[in-house]
Parts: structure tokens; sequence; C-alpha cells
């Protein structure tokens, strides 16, 4: 992908790449067995109490960990100074959460929630032990060793998930697959990484990744927070049903999304901050990172929001169709997450977490300024609330690059736009095939072939630059297959 470390880069991105793609099919796979074994109730508790668990995982997965990565010289001190720093902040984390469980259900007035708030909690703790071995693999770029944990995990936790909802255990089905899930990747990822911490602490190499960290882990929990307040709010202020619908709307172009936004984002960082001196090479491989992931999303996202109707009632039956509407609109806002990830990665590269904490509280303060002004109106106002807020973020996220890399936000959408151009083109032509009134199944498949022939041919009409470059990456990695 970029030069001198091209094909280091393009492997550990196609096996984060095949990573999550593994996990998430096989996941998605699960949660189409488990809505279907489930009512929509059981799913909208479990993302009552996500909400806090989720919260909870920032303070794991972000700070220290970033920091490690970031910095040019980590060493095993510095490694083993942070894993002794996350246990016992994972313990204490733990110990808050079990002692607020009861509070927790009292704001839902469901006591039951107690037990499933302890139990699911453990995967913070769990997630403690991992977390300094995920940063080595990602400082080391060895994303393979990702690719085994994560599908052990989510295979494991699957079949236990599926057994137990198929039994009726409900929503301890869900419970448990996600413990589980977090526990088989802890020990796989434990085994295969030869990482192990040393009986040596520093407490001033701990304060020195402090100092980048710090602002990363409150920037990641403003978003979160952000992020899983409309959980809160709906599951407070509406039914579980709608909190149901309007999770599954956002489930599925998230599966996409995460397999394809993570890997970059797993990848982009580590080697954005080996290059962190040229601001140059920067904008060269922001704009590369950016113009592809577009390129691959844009589609995806398109096609899924003109065919979301068959593919609901294909694959969760009927009962699911209200989540329609929610899903086209997180398509729509996930279509545009590249520009997020790849500006926030060059800004995180190059050691200014003071302006990417700052860019995240102006991001939030329209946000919740939008949410609150829509709460009151439904949960469908909320959902289109959010939509406005992404693109207000794009503004946002994009704009100190103007500067920093000589890379506008205007010279960003002119690089992405024929793509999604192409992909909205596409997505009309397919949605004309509903009108044969076949069956589900016989229109997405009609869709999904009309759309690829579509996309592809217009990218060779259109001459877009990264098909073009996707191409030629293609026939390196696929030399058997008669291409020079």
């Amino acid at each position: 992908m970029w030069k001198g470390n091209g094909i280091t880069v393009i492997s550990n991105l196609l096996w984060r790449f095949a990573e999550r793609s593994g996990a998430q099919i096989v996941t998605f796979i699960v949660s189409i067995i488990l809505a279907r074994l489930l009512e929509p109730e059981a799913y909208g508790t479990i993302s009552l109490i996500t909400v806090f668990t989720t919260i909870l995982q920032v303070f794991v997965d972000s700070g220290l960990g970033n920091a490690l990565i970031q910095k040019k010289n980590t060493d095993d001190l510095d490694f083993s100074s942070v894993f002794y720093i996350n246990i016992g902040f994972c313990l204490i984390l733990y110990a808050l959460i079990f002692i607020c469980a009861p509070f927790i259900a009292n704001f839902y007035d469901d006591q039951s929630l107690i037990a499933l708030i302890r139990v699911l909690s453990l995967t913070v703790i769990i997630s403690g032990v991992k977390n300094v071995q995920q940063a080595y693999v990602s400082k080391h770029l060895m994303f393979k060793k990702f690719f085994y944990s994560s599908l052990s995990g989510t295979i494991g936790a699957a079949i236990i998930g599926i057994i137990l909802a198929f039994y009726g255990a409900g929503v301890w089905a869900l419970v448990a697959q996600q413990v589980l899930n977090v526990l088989v990747n802890t020990i796989v990822l434990w085994c295969t990484v030869k990482w192990r911490p040393q009986k040596r602490f520093s407490i001033q190499r701990v304060k020195g990744l402090f100092s980048f960290g710090w602002k990363l882990l409150v920037s990641s929990l403003i978003d979160t927070v952000y992020t899983n307040i409309r959980q809160l709010i709906i599951g407070k202020m509406y039914s579980s049903s709608d909190l149901a619908f309007y999770n599954q709307g956002r489930q599925f172009p998230n599966v996409i999304v995460s397999n394809i936004n993570t890997s970059i984002d797993s990848v982009l960082l580590p080697v954005l901050s080996t290059e962190q001196d040229s601001r140059e090479t920067l904008k060269i491989m922001t704009r590369r990172a950016i113009t592809m992931s577009t390129y691959i999303m844009a589609p995806l996202m398109m096609g899924l929001a003109f065919t979301a109707p068959a593919v609901v009632e294909l694959v969760l039956t009927e009962k699911w169709l209200p989540c329609v509407p929610y899903l086209r609109i997180f398509c729509i806002t996930f279509m545009f997450y590249p520009l997020h990830t790849a500006n926030l990665n060059a800004i995180k590269a190059m050691g200014r977490s003071d302006l990417y904490l700052r860019l995240e509280i102006i991001k939030k303060v329209i946000g919740m300024i939008l949410l609150l002004s829509t709460m009151w109106f439904g949960v469908m106002a909320m959902a289109y609330s959010l939509l406005v807020s992404s693109v207000t973020s794009q503004i946002v996220n994009t704009w100190p690059n103007k500067a920093l890399l000589n890379y506008s936000y205007l010279e960003q959408l002119k690089d992405i736009i024929p793509s999604i151009g192409l992909a909205v083109f596409m997505g009309i032509c397919v949605s004309f095939i509903e009108l044969l009134g076949v069956n589900a199944l016989i229109t997405l498949m009609l869709q999904v072939t009309l759309g690829v022939i579509i996309y592809i041919v217009g990218s060779k009409i259109m001459k877009i630059e990264a098909f073009d470059y996707l191409w030629e990456i293609i026939k390196k990695f696929v030399p058997k297959c008669g291409y020079k």
C-alpha cells in the first residue's frame, strides 16, 4: 500500500480483515439464529446493560494501549508496566460495577438486571489481561495472531450461546456468549503471542505513556458515552422492543463496517506512527486510506440500504421489519466512517492527542444538543439526529488536517465522491428489482448480482483510481491466476 513497507502493510491489513470478517460472519450467523430463537425483548434487555459494560471497556481498550503503539521506542518495561496497571485498574472497575448493579436495576425498574450486570461485567477483568497482548500484536504488525484468537473465541461462544438459547435460557444465552467470547479469545491470544510481562515496573514509564494516552482515553470515553446514551434514553423513555429494533438496525451495517474500519484502524495507527515526521508521506498515506476504504465501504452500505427489506425479511423474518428504517440511517452514517478513521489516526500518529481530545469535545457538544432536541419526538427522530451529527463530525475531524497535512475537507470529498456517487446509482438500480414481486431470496440474489456488475463496470468506465489500485494488488497477491 505504501512505499517501502507496502507488502507488510497489506499483508497485515488482509490478516486483520480476515480476522474481523471471520469473527463478524460467525457472529452474524449466530445473531440470526438467536434472533429466531429469542424475542426482541431479550435483545432489548441485554442492550440496557451493555451500555454500562461498553463504557467500562473504554478504560481497558483506550489510552495506554494506544500510547504503547504510538511511542517510537517501546520496550518490555513499557509493556510490563502497563500490564500491571491495567490488571489493578480493571479489578477496581469490576468492584465498582458490582456495587452499582442494584442502582442500575432500580433505574430501569428491573431487579433481574443485577445478576446479569455482575456476570457480564466479568468481561472487563478478562479484557484487562488481553489488552497489552493486543497492543503488542498491533505494535509489531502481527495481526495473524488476532485471526486465530478471535475466531476461536467467536466460534466457541457461538456454540454455547445457541445451545443455551435452544434450551430456553433467554437473555442468559446472550450473556454467556459475550463472556465466553472474550475469555476464549484471551486464552488463545495468550498462548499464541510469546510476550509475557516481566517482573519489572516503572511508574515513570507509565506517567510518560499516560501523558499521551489520557487524552485519547477521555476522547474515547466521551465518544462511547455519547454513542451509548441513546440506548439508555431509548430504554428509559421507550420500550425494550423499540431499543431492540434500533440496535438490530445498527447491527446489520455494523457487521460490515467493523470488518473494514477496524482492520484499517488497527493497521493505520502503527504504520502512520512510523512516518510521523514526514507530513508529505502522512498525507499520501491518509489519502490512500480514505479513497480505498470508501471505495469498498460505499457499495456495501448503499447496497444494504436499498436491499434492506428483502435482507431483513429473509434473514430475521417479518417480526424484525420495523428495524429497516434504522438500518438505512446507519448505512448512510457508516458510509463516511473512512473519513473519520483516517483523519483521526493521522492526528494521533503525529502525537497530537490534545487536538484529538478537543475535536471529540466539539463533536459531542454538537451531538448532545441534537440528541436532547430530538429525544422527545420518538426513536426515529433520535436516529436522524445521529445522521446530522455524523455530517458535522466529518467537517470537525477533517478541519485540522487542512493545516497539518494540507489536505482539506473539500479535497477529501472530491476524492470520495466518485465512489459514493457510483454506489448510490447502483443502489437505485437494484431497488427496481423489488417491482418484480418475486420472493425475498430471489429478489436479493438478483439485486446482489446486478449491483456487483454495475459497480465494477461503472468503476472501469469512470476510471476510479481505487479500483485500478485494488486490481493491481489482487494481481500481485494471486499470481497463479495467470495475471502478469
